[in-house]
């Protein structure tokens, strides 16, 4: 009976509509004896059928829904609600954050930097970590307490949770824990304002739903940047790599790229509006593969790194991740290209090559190894041996001399032992790092570890082990950032730092973050000075460099020192 009352409560239908009493009448009308229908039958239909079109609609089913409510999703009425954005995670979740704002933008809906005045609150989720997930629960609680305090002053507060924990925890998210109104998933936000719709009629509303398609080509990002000289460019989606301590695949969907010219759009509207910096985006960005157009098609296989393989069958044709450097590396000169986050088994030397012969493209190259343990890596699905990500190391250094690298690390992994752990750290040692992201192991449900491998190292052990990792990077990190002290850095000012309102900051094209001091420049023949602003770009002679202070930091990422000479570009 609970569910009959539940039903009942659901399907109730305002009166906007008049029943039509209908009586089914027999006839042949298929034979050929009756052909013709009477004139009296004819107006019986129209009418019935004016009658139908009239009557309810899906809006009309949802309890408390408005008639400006109905007529406003059929209409395509604006919507004056104000939406609050907070993003957590990865340069992706940014990027979902410009494309869910483009597209509820358009109808009409307006944004507001204080939470107080907000209408909807939205939070773009992670799930890589276990952490990244309570953080967002945390708020939630918090979100949640303020909505209750707001029931008695003003229009209730809606809760929107998108992204990938939206996909991972419907279920806890709308029935267990009752804590939001809307749910999207990284593949639904085209479908927003009718979930935002749904919820304005006192519903919960859900769409979690993974595409073999989207890749939101024909949306336009509304850039957000407080900046506004750099900007993100997703060129991909989702991930086939299947690493088996990875949720990106089951929260991400499959890989599928965006078509090339819809990229070069934005690049080229990024470059009319003075964006000097755009860094482009994908779970496996240099798996690019565009098969949009029928002269893309062909039977060249996809070349991979020397020594690595994939759990896939290799794929064929395409425009591929060198074919777009190319040609968004072609559109502004001046203009620095980035691209993260790679998989090392997609750095061809075509790749390689590009970078080093393109100025604007930086010599940075995130380059993850998860563990230097063979056994470990043959766990996590890497696809290739400590060997084989040496040699690409090698490889790599040959063809773009002072190149800047920078990887990821995961400690305590499945059945890993100590030995693998110090395989671990005579690879920090080996390659000699710039910039490090370094965890402890967080199994994820749905993964391939998930399912068959036990996470049998205690969190001590972890933690323990993390703490030695971070410490060997910093160490190395500091020899390698050494060669950098006295030498000239071209430099692009991000703005003021948060050090000290005396000194500005920005960033190598190694990306090592600099910090020098807010004075004017000689420009031209040197008789005029004038200020350095966010987006300029500087000649910064490196005095010295430092690690940051909290040596349990993930982290690593070093800032140079000025000496005292600055230069315009």
């Amino acid at each position: 009976m609970e569910h009959l009352r539940t039903v009942r409560a659901f399907f109730c239908v305002p009166k906007l509509w008049t029943p039509l009493r209908c009586t089914r009448h027999c006839s042949n009308l298929a034979t050929n004896n009756n052909s013709v229908i009477s004139t009296e039958r004819k107006a019986t239909l129209e009418k019935f059928k004016i009658q139908i079109s009239s009557g309810p609609r899906f809006q009309d089913f949802i309890r408390g829904a408005s008639a400006h409510q109905t007529s406003a999703a059929e209409d395509g009425e604006m919507f004056s609600d104000k939406m609050y954005f907070e993003t957590y995670g990865c340069q992706m979740n940014v990027n979902d954050t410009e494309i869910a704002w483009s597209i509820l933008q358009k109808k009409g809906y307006q944004r507001t930097g204080n939470l107080k005045e907000a209408d909807v609150v939205l939070l773009v989720t992670c799930s890589i970590r276990e952490k990244a997930e309570q953080t967002i629960w945390n708020r939630l609680q918090q979100l949640t307490a303020m909505k209750k305090k707001r029931l008695r002053t003003r229009i209730p507060m809606k809760i929107g949770i998108l992204g990938c924990m939206a996909e991972r925890l419907k279920a806890e998210l709308l029935e267990r824990e009752k804590l939001v109104d809307v749910l999207a998933g990284p593949d639904a936000y085209r479908d927003l304002p009718r979930l935002l719709m749904v919820a304005d009629g006192g519903q919960q509303a859900s769409n979690v739903l993974l595409s073999l398609e989207e890749t939101y080509a024909d949306v336009m990002p509304v850039h957000h940047s407080p900046q506004g000289y750099s900007a993100f460019v997703s060129i991909m989606r989702g991930c086939d790599n299947m690493c088996s301590y990875c949720i990106v695949p089951f929260t991400r969907g499959r890989e599928r790229s965006r078509p090339l010219s819809s990229i070069l759009e934005e690049v080229q509207m990024l470059s009319d509006q003075g964006v000097k910096e755009v860094t482009l985006l994908g779970q496996n960005v240099n798996s690019y593969r565009d098969t949009s157009e029928e002269q893309f098609s062909g039977s060249d296989q996809t070349q991979l790194s020397r020594g690595f393989k994939t759990v896939y069958k290799t794929k064929q044709g395409g425009l591929r991740f060198s074919d777009l450097l190319d040609r968004v590396s072609l559109i502004d000169p001046d203009m620095r290209i980035r691209f993260t986050s790679p998989h090392p088994k997609d750095f061809p030397d075509q790749v390689l090559h590009l970078i080093a012969e393109r100025r604007n493209i930086c010599k940075q190259i995130h380059l993850p190894a998860q563990s230097g343990s063979n056994e470990v890596l043959k766990a996590m699905r890497r696809g290739y041996t400590r060997e084989a990500y040496l040699d690409l190391v090698e490889n790599i250094k040959k063809i773009i001399p002072g190149v800047s690298l920078s990887s990821d690390f995961i400690s305590g992994f499945c059945g890993e032992t100590e030995d693998d752990h110090q395989e671990t750290l005579s690879l920090i040692r080996a390659v000699g790092y710039n910039i490090g992201f370094l965890f402890a192991y967080s199994m994820r449900k749905k993964t391939h570890a998930f399912h068959r491998l036990q996470d049998d190292v205690p969190a001590e052990v972890k933690q323990r082990r993390l703490a030695e990792c971070i410490s060997v990077f910093r160490e190395e990190a500091t020899r390698v950032n050494a060669a950098l002290v006295g030498s000239t850095q071209l430099v692009l000012v991000e703005g003021e730092s948060k050090r000290s309102a005396n000194d500005l900051c920005g960033r190598t094209d190694g990306n090592m973050k600099v910090i020098f001091p807010k004075e004017d420049v000689a420009v031209g023949s040197g008789f005029n000075d004038e200020p350095v602003h966010a987006g300029d770009y500087v000649l910064v002679k490196v005095g010295s460099g430092s690690a940051p202070g909290d040596k349990r930091s993930q982290n690593i990422q070093f800032c140079l020192q000025y000496v005292c000479n600055i230069q315009p570009l």
